[in-house]
């Protein structure tokens, strides 16, 4: 303890240089920091949205993800009635929705456009899907198909306006059933919706599972999408999955989520390269102020070795220098990275849309302790690192040449 009191005493022996010195240390922090957090954010609300749309577990037919289907539905699930009530019993489930897809035409009589469309159970798919899916017009499918009246059709924002739809407007959906005949089915829109996506507000459609199966003239599903109450058990939840269930093929939401991987990959390299050069920065400012130090105190280091002192002793009171700035500079920097993310939260400031999207994202900054306690230690390191290199040469200088050094 002592040594390392003459070590802080030793950094306030010039204040203005090693007040620097902290502060570089600590803006580094603050900005790594800073940027981890908001990456953490980022990569949370990705997994969060690929999880909702997919289902943290995915369940079809064993040649579904494997084998093009030569017909529609050629590789659909036919027995997932009795799979979703074993699937829903589960402590771990927070519900199995099955999914329908299709594609065709849908038509206001005058103007037609392709469509990519899903049947859902409506009772559970907008609960699910919480945020990630905004209604501009209208509203969401009701929980059971109404009975006496045109099926309900939720459509995308830029389809509806393709088609001049609006809510309450009668559209008719024409698509390929599994007997390979067109079908055509009128419809009522109930909604106009966005994923915020444009490429897939051209063309998305969501309808109750009943009008999908009586489109294609079938009783099958595409796949059966599991939803947990916990993200990180999806593997688990899978590998019991696949084994009581080994006829079936299944997938996790990381499998299925391109956009999430590809800006994670991003993310990775853009934050690594930006930390990497904050924490050489940082070394190279500890460096040069303690290299400076030396340099001053060369004679002090002669007197010293004088004395009996080993080189290994002056290098430790060095590196404890080293240590006292990096550990300094790592805590105002963990400070002020706290208070920069509590403000940012009650600012209300919002990111662009990212590339592909059309709608922008509220600006946070996640808190993480592993994050928060491997940038300080990094920090640190580097310190004592520079400390350690600059003063290694000084302390093993020839006693008489350091006493003479001016």
């Amino acid at each position: 303890m002592k040594w390392l009191r003459f070590a802080a005493r030793n950094v306030l022996r010039n204040r203005r240089r090693s007040a620097i010195t902290v502060l570089i240390a600590a803006v580094g922090t603050a900005a790594i920091l800073i940027g981890g957090g908001f990456a953490l954010y980022t990569y949370q609300s990705l997994r969060e949205a690929a999880a909702r749309e997919s289902g943290h577990v995915i369940l079809a037919h064993r040649n579904f993800f494997s084998k093009p289907e030569d017909v529609p539905l050629e590789h659909g699930l036919a027995d997932y009635e009795a799979l979703e009530s074993e699937l829903t019993a589960s402590a771990a489930v927070r519900a199995a929705l099955p999914r329908l897809q299709f594609s065709g035409l849908l038509s206001n009589g005058d103007r037609s456009a392709v469509f990519i469309g899903s049947g859902v159970d409506a009772g559970g798919e907008f609960r699910v899907r919480g945020p990630f899916l905004t209604v501009l017009a209208g509203s969401t499918l009701s929980p059971r198909p109404a009975a006496g009246d045109l099926p309900e059709i939720m459509v995308g924002k830029e389809l509806a306006s393709q088609l001049r739809a609006e809510p309450g407007s009668s559209l008719t959906l024409l698509s390929t059933s599994v007997e390979g005949s067109l079908n055509a089915q009128d419809v009522r829109v109930k909604g106009v919706f966005s994923v915020g996506v444009p490429e897939l507000d051209k063309r998305i459609v969501m309808v109750h599972l009943a009008t999908a199966q009586k489109l294609l003239l079938t009783d099958k599903i595409t796949t059966l999408s599991v939803y947990l109450f916990d993200t990180d058990a999806t593997d688990a939840v899978k590998a019991r999955l696949a084994a009581s269930h080994p006829e079936k093929a299944t997938q996790t939401w990381l499998d299925q989520a391109f956009y999430y991987l590809a800006v994670r990959g991003l993310y990775d390299r853009i934050f690594g390269l930006m930390g990497a050069i904050i924490v050489a920065l940082v070394l190279f400012a500890v460096a040069n102020t303690l290299g400076m130090a030396v340099v001053e105190r060369t004679r002090e280091i002669g007197t010293l070795r004088a004395m009996g002192a080993p080189p290994a002793l002056i290098v430790r009171n060095f590196a404890l220098e080293g240590l006292v700035v990096g550990v300094a500079g790592a805590l105002i920097g963990m400070v002020a990275a706290a208070v920069a993310s509590i403000a940012v939260d009650f600012s209300g400031l919002s990111m662009p849309p990212p590339p592909g999207w059309s709608s922008g994202y509220p600006l946070h900054i996640n808190f993480s302790l592993p994050l928060y306690g491997t940038t300080a230690v990094v920090v640190i390191l580097a310190s004592v690192v520079a400390a350690w290199s600059v003063s290694r040469a000084a302390a093993n200088k020839a006693i008489v040449e350091a006493l003479s050094h001016v």
